[in-house]
């Protein structure tokens, strides 16, 4: 640690978010230098950005944008930032998250250690069995519409390092540069792609402090559920959601949040509205078969239609009729990867 610098950051924690970005990997950004690039001057580039982060001269550079297509038609923008800049997003984050994660509430499960999508899935199972209700919420642009100054209370809130808030609130200013050269300034939202983004998307859903405590929730970055054991209670909820969102700046999509009986042999009647879906899963009232052989409606989880639907794109795109060259042997090395990944994410018996 260097006194003679107006902010304490450590080498080794550089050194240790250098590990962290080489493992995750990763496309370039702006510069295009790959990882194996800055490897190549690896103790320099790390001394150089220590120095400029300890001495608060570093400015991100601008961020690239890379727009990815979306089931609905529409596109979703990503912003890669730079492997330096990467690397300055690990340091914060290395600092920041152990301040933060004891904080978060337990059904909060997006990109946290020992938490995942399918514990999310496998818990909103459960409570869809015990509540006849449920509110399928989406935020309406979340990572676009974020607001830099309640990001930046939230994060006072958590931590008095200057340095945090000083380069947090460089990243959410960082400018976007499109494809063709154009830079964009941004004074809401932070780009999906970065390091330190999703952490920013917890500590900020965090502070909006639930009115709501009798009502049982699971949420992954912005995929919300929330349970009610009403449809009286749900629209209540449902409306109250929409006034705190609106307080800090955000709304739901119209279109897509809706509220859901979850009908099943016990719960007569019938609504709208008997389904949604959820972190590439679909709950829907099914035919299921008990122990004793009998059938019977269970409101349960499947892989999704989109979820399907991309795998069947992703497998054609292999051209396997075509790679007659290659032996089965071959082409498991290729793909069995992938194909385990989606047998371990959808073949999964969440409960």
């Amino acid at each position: 640690m260097n006194k003679t610098k107006p902010f304490c950051i450590s080498k080794k924690s550089v050194m240790a978010a250098w590990e962290r970005v080489k493992a995750n990997k990763g496309t370039y950004g702006i510069d295009e230098e790959s990882i194996e690039d800055f490897e190549l001057n690896l103790k320099d580039n790390l001394y150089k950005l220590w120095n400029r982060m300890s001495s608060g001269k570093y400015f991100p550079p601008p961020v690239r944008a890379v727009e990815i297509p979306k089931s609905d038609g529409s596109k979703r923008l990503l912003g890669i930032p730079t492997v330096s800049d990467r690397i300055a997003q690990s340091v914060v984050k290395i600092y920041l998250e152990p301040i933060v994660e004891p904080k978060f509430h337990e059904d909060s499960y997006g990109y946290r250690l020992g938490k995942s999508a399918l514990d999310a899935v496998g818990v909103a199972r459960q409570r869809c069995w015990r509540q006849d209700w449920c509110i399928d919420l989406d935020i309406k642009g979340f990572f676009d519409n974020l607001d830099h100054k309640l990001m930046m209370k939230a994060i006072r809130f958590h931590t008095d390092e200057k340095w945090i808030h000083l380069y947090i609130e460089r990243w959410l200013k960082a400018t976007l540069q499109l494809e063709s050269g154009e830079l964009i300034e941004r004074e809401l939202g932070t780009p999906q792609g970065g390091v330190a983004s999703p952490l920013l998307a917890n500590i900020f859903m965090h502070q909006m402090k639930r009115q709501f405590p009798e009502v049982r929730f699971e949420r992954f970055a912005d995929d919300i559920l929330a349970h009610c054991s009403s449809q009286k209670q749900a629209e209540r909820v449902l409306e109250g959601i929409k006034i705190r969102l609106k307080e800090c700046g955000l709304e739901l999509h119209p279109e897509k949040t809706k509220v859901v009986y979850c009908k099943d042999v016990d719960r007569r009647g019938s609504y709208k509205c008997e389904s949604f879906d959820f972190l590439g899963y679909t709950f829907r009232p099914r035919l299921s078969m008990n122990k004793h052989g009998k059938a019977f409606v269970n409101f349960t989880p499947v892989i999704s239609n989109q979820a399907a639907n991309r795998i069947r794109k992703e497998i054609r795109s292999w051209k396997l009729h075509l790679r007659s060259d290659k032996s089965i042997t071959d082409l498991a090395r290729m793909f069995n990867a992938q194909v385990q990944g989606w047998v371990n994410y959808y073949g999964s018996n969440v409960t």
